[in-house]
């Protein structure tokens, strides 16, 4: 029952990962479609980001209140209707309101599944976890990739929200699993916070700023993968929404490879070790030559990547508390998606003045920024341990 249930947890992870790649990869044809400017993708990830920062401060209230199964299942059929709603879209306002329940859906999923784990579960498993979500991030740029080759972009949402919609029924007659942990939910008494208090425990802002500039990165690299590939390499639009899975492929497999080590390691070193791995994957993209040296780039990005998402998330009961673990987390994955909704439209709107070129540096800039904070937060946290060990 134990690991029927940490299947289950898998399957929602997938669930979680297959939208996430999917505009990224299908933008360069849908905005010469509907006739938009290139950087009208930024509106559609920022609404999608914006409502997922509101749904991930609810989260713990919502998980208070319904409880994790609940909080999932419905997450992964608002979802699947909303991958519907885009796929029948063919002017861009419809892309707009169905970026709502996109967003909703997301949020409060992720903070659900992740403060779910990081209670119950070891640091592999929560690297394994976001492995999962990978596996769905991968897939969906591939099958984005056929639709536009034999059908057209619609087609492929459509693929996409029937996936998500099995995910969705199979959660649903799952749900006598959840009680297998229901004892140790009991003895666990999280604090219900509010924001302001959260900002107030050592540490946690140094944390959300290094959480925020990671999660700028990983955006970026995601969302604008295949268009640099158009704009930057010359790659036709087919073969740049394939190419967009590269980054996908890295970080998946990096999260495989990392939880056979991270529980020896611990969180601090897997962090430190995706920091300098995303580092040699950025100096690859800054080599101004054909598209091999940019393909290597992204998939080394991906594999530096890896570790540092799932890592981030899992040190948080060790640092902050296991009672203070779920408000904490509802904040953490605000940050992310305050990262994503201003730092990738962002890119965008200064890529169409200066170039996609541009990106290495971009990507640069976040990479020292997120390892800067972090290690703030490590050094801060030790130090309150040591003092409390007193």
């Amino acid at each position: 029952m134990y690991t029927l249930l940490l299947a289950i947890i898998y399957l929602a992870f997938i669930s979680l990962g297959l939208p996430d790649s999917l505009l990224g990869a299908s933008w360069p044809t849908i905005y010469l479609e509907m006739e938009v400017p290139i950087s009208y993708m930024g509106i559609i990830t920022m609404i999608i980001a914006g409502c997922t920062i509101l749904s991930s401060l609810c989260s713990n209230f919502l998980n208070r209140k319904l409880g994790t199964k609940y909080v999932t299942i419905i997450s992964v059929f608002l979802t699947a209707f909303a991958l519907f709603g885009f796929s029948f879209s063919i002017y861009f306002w419809m892309l707009i309101i169905f970026a709502i329940p996109y967003g909703l859906g997301a949020g409060a999923i992720d903070a659900a599944l992740n403060n779910y784990v990081a209670l119950h579960y070891k640091a592999k498993h929560m690297s394994w976890l976001h492995c999962f979500w990978g596996v769905g991030a991968i897939v969906s740029p591939f099958i984005m990739s056929y639709s536009l080759i034999n059908f057209n972009w619609s087609f492929g949402y459509r693929i996409i929200g029937i996936i998500q919609l099995v995910i969705a029924f199979i959660l649903l007659i799952s749900i006598p699993l959840w009680k297998i942990n229901s004892k140790k939910d009991e003895d666990i008494k999280q604090n219900n916070i509010g924001l302001f208090k959260v900002l107030k425990i050592k540490g946690v802002v140094l944390l959300l700023i290094g959480f925020f500039a990671y999660c700028a990165l990983e955006a970026t690299a995601m969302s604008w993968a295949s268009t640099y590939f158009v704009e930057v390499k010359g790659v036709n639009e087919e073969r740049a929404a394939l190419f967009a899975s590269l980054f996908y492929i890295g970080m998946t497999f990096s999260r495989f490879l990392s939880g056979f080590f991270s529980d020896k390691l611990g969180d601090r070193k897997m962090i430190l070790i995706g920091i300098i791995v995303a580092l040699i994957g950025i100096i690859f993209l800054f080599i101004p030559s054909s598209y091999i040296f940019a393909i290597v780039g992204f998939v080394v990005l991906g594999i530096g990547c890896g570790p540092i998402y799932p890592s981030i998330i899992h040190s948080t009961p060790f640092n902050f508390g296991k009672e203070n673990t779920g408000s904490i987390i509802g904040v953490q994955m605000a940050s992310a998606y305050i990262g994503s909704t201003f730092m990738s439209p962002l890119f965008g709107y200064l890529a169409k003045i200066i170039g996609f070129d541009f990106m290495a540096i971009y990507l640069l800039i976040f990479l020292v920024l997120s390892f800067s904070m972090l290690e703030l937060t490590f050094y801060l946290t030790r130090n309150t341990h040591l003092n409390n060990s007193k």
